[in-house]
């Protein structure tokens, strides 16, 4: 027998329920003092990363990028021409960059706003010089990135363009060579590689250098704060040595998923 006062059209919890935990809003790196030591890691270490090519088979290309809290997924569709774009010689790269709303510690808005075209201005500028553009007369490739969980712009920056390198030659379309990325930031005299949110918060300036190993050429540089210009230079030579064994990992992962 139904009981009288249960309602058919809402869904009903469980009996036992607790309340939602929420990551603290002040940590440890916000009462960061000038002369104490990096929590957890080294001052040159960077967080482990976790690369999967091949994530969404809808699409040309794509690839699922993790690094502890940053969790970020990419998507290429194209080469394609579109009938209502006029001729030209050179391809055209779109990258377009969407939050989810539970990404962030405040819940976003499902709309764009302007962190999102920052972010892919960021990416397009890092990317587009390694795409043979110039043998796609007249297409485009659009570039898509969902960001899961983010945990500061630099390393949504740096991660993205990691993904959508590897996800361009998961699609198989002709590139000069993988474009890895690392960011920096300065915290009194010490140069403290991939910071976390509340480390770039606390630092006094954030740098993220992009780059392709294989040709020894840096594609984009994107500084933010106010850095010295020695600090300037240390961060960006600190940052392409670490590039170096994010290219060999990201091409590994490459090589792993061609075999399977």
């Amino acid at each position: 027998m139904a009981l009288s006062n249960f309602d058919r059209r809402r869904v009903n919890g469980p009996e036992e329920s607790f309340s939602p935990i929420f990551a603290s809003e002040k940590s440890d790196s916000n009462q960061w003092k000038i002369g104490q030591p990096r929590s957890k890691r080294g001052p040159l270490d960077i967080r482990p990363t976790f690369l999967q090519p091949g994530l969404i088979s809808q699409a040309n290309g794509s690839a699922y990028i993790e690094t502890e809290q940053t969790k970020i997924a990419c998507a290429i569709y194209g080469p394609r021409q579109p009938k209502n774009i006029a001729y030209s010689e050179n391809g055209r790269l779109n990258v377009e960059v969407k939050f989810t709303p539970f990404s962030c510690r405040r819940r976003r808005a499902p709309l764009r706003d302007a962190e999102d075209r920052t972010i892919a201005m960021a990416v397009h500028q890092a990317i587009v010089s390694s795409v043979r553009l110039e043998l796609l007369p007249k297409a485009t490739i659009d570039v898509f990135i969902t960001v899961i969980e983010a945990d500061g712009i630099e390393g949504v920056i740096s991660s993205a363009s990691v993904a959508v390198s590897a996800a361009l030659a998961d699609a198989g379309i002709e590139i000069l060579g993988l474009v890895v990325s690392c960011s920096a930031s300065v915290m009194a005299k010490e140069i403290w590689l991939d910071p976390t949110e509340d480390e770039a918060t606390a630092s006094q300036g954030t740098l993220i250098l992009s780059c392709i190993p294989a040709l020894g050429t840096i594609t984009s540089v994107w500084q933010n704060g106010q850095i010295p210009p020695g600090d300037a230079l240390n961060a960006m030579e600190a940052c392409q040595n670490r590039c170096t064994d994010i290219h060999g990992a990201v091409a590994q992962a490459l090589r792993e998923y061609s075999n399977s």
